[in-house]
């Protein structure tokens, strides 16, 4: 009779362990497998909040099937504890393993609204947008010049805590033109007292936090820029005229200032290390400018013969090497370009009327390029006059 009562016990506990293992198996399955969400959506995880929260939410808004297989999977997973507050974009059919990986792994924000402070080379903007979930695309809330009176939009944005905030510097841009900038941004908290070296910031976008100093976000652009500056002189090329990553620097702000054409940056590379080599002048209008307004602000105008002749410690047009210090802030393709240059026999290039350069080799190709140039001009004139 025991024995009888033994081996029932036993088959129990074997019948019991496969139902355990079967719900076990079947609860993973579920965790791994596509979700019932069936178009995207942002997820908002409030500062403070938990798991049991969230998957209660996810549960209501049919992004998961069930929210204790979702805490379950989490807490197996070891995530539990790694919820990161902000808005984040869970994706059509997204898994509640993948769920899970979006809310805990932190980083920017992937969903809600954005507000950008653009640096140009030209102009100053503030944009607000908003991711739209279902094409994962933004969608411009309003776009405005810092000058101009602030739009609803912006200020709803600014009251919303959720809102993620960047600063994208673009290339090319200089020093005095960010500082000017961050320093009118009453988003940020401090003031820049002295304008950061000449091409030491690296320009890329910048998340911050309102009430961050803008020392911090300098710190970070020059932090990027040596960094970069570092990798590529360690991979330059052999044999160039150049005696160190400052040299370097220089010859890429001027390669971002002559060109906005991505394809012919090592061209133009070619020619002013050519130059270099043979000992000519780089005679380069934008070092000129660039003594002219030392990076306050946009010339607005042609330059005149007297600036071209006067000297000054950047008119390359006079000194017959590269100027004492970078004209902007070069960006990383121009970095490579300075320090990766096309091999050619190029020295010199003029503007071709589609935005790129014709290049030559001797004198009288110039010239000719030169001329072409002129009629283009010439017909351009005509054309607005009429």
């Amino acid at each position: 009779m025991w024995r009888h009562i033994a081996s029932n016990a036993l088959t129990f506990f074997v019948v019991a362990l496969f139902l355990v293992g079967g719900v076990v198996a079947w609860g993973s399955s579920q965790y791994s497998a596509p979700g019932p969400l069936s178009e995207a959506m942002c997820l908002r995880v409030e500062s403070g909040s938990n798991m049991r929260r969230v998957s209660e939410t996810l549960e209501a808004q049919g992004a998961v099937s069930s929210k204790a297989i979702f805490r379950l999977g989490v807490d197996y997973s070891g995530k539990a504890g790694d919820l990161k507050a902000g808005s984040f974009r869970v994706g059509e059919g997204a898994s509640m393993e993948e769920i899970a990986d979006i809310i805990t792994r932190g980083g920017q924000n992937t969903c809600g609204t954005e507000i950008i402070y653009r640096i140009g080379v030209n102009s100053k903007q503030i944009q607000v947008r908003e991711l739209d979930p279902a094409t994962n695309l933004f969608v411009d809330l309003a776009r405005f010049d810092p000058t101009e009176e602030e739009p609803a939009a912006y200020q709803a944005a600014r009251e919303d805590s959720d809102t993620t905030y960047n600063v994208v510097m673009a290339e090319g841009v200089t020093s005095w033109q960010v500082m000017d900038t961050l320093n009118a941004m009453d988003v940020l908290d401090g003031t820049i007292e002295a304008i950061p070296a000449e091409g030491t910031l690296a320009p890329d976008s910048y998340e911050f936090q309102p009430g961050d100093d803008p020392n911090a976000l300098v710190a970070r652009m020059t932090a990027a820029q040596s960094e970069f500056l570092a990798e590529a002189w360690a991979a330059r090329a052999d044999g160039l005229p150049l005696e160190s990553p400052e040299e370097a620097l220089i010859l890429a702000s001027i390669v971002e200032k002559e060109t906005g054409v991505a394809e012919e940056r090592r061209q133009v590379a070619s020619v002013f290390v050519n130059r270099l080599n043979l000992g000519m002048k780089l005679q380069t209008d934008p070092t000129v400018i660039y003594g002219v307004t030392k990076g306050e602000g946009v010339l607005g105008r042609g330059l005149r013969q007297s600036e071209l002749r006067r000297e000054t410690p950047w008119n390359t047009y006079v000194i017959p090497a590269l100027p004492p210090t970078p004209i902007a802030n070069p960006g990383r393709e121009s970095i490579l370009a300075a320090l990766n240059p096309d091999t050619t026999e190029y020295i010199f290039f003029v503007a071709d009327g589609t935005g790129g350069h014709a290049f030559a080799t001797n004198l009288e190709d110039h010239n000719r390029n030169v001329a072409e140039w002129r009629k283009i001009e010439a017909e351009r004139a005509a054309s607005d006059g009429g």
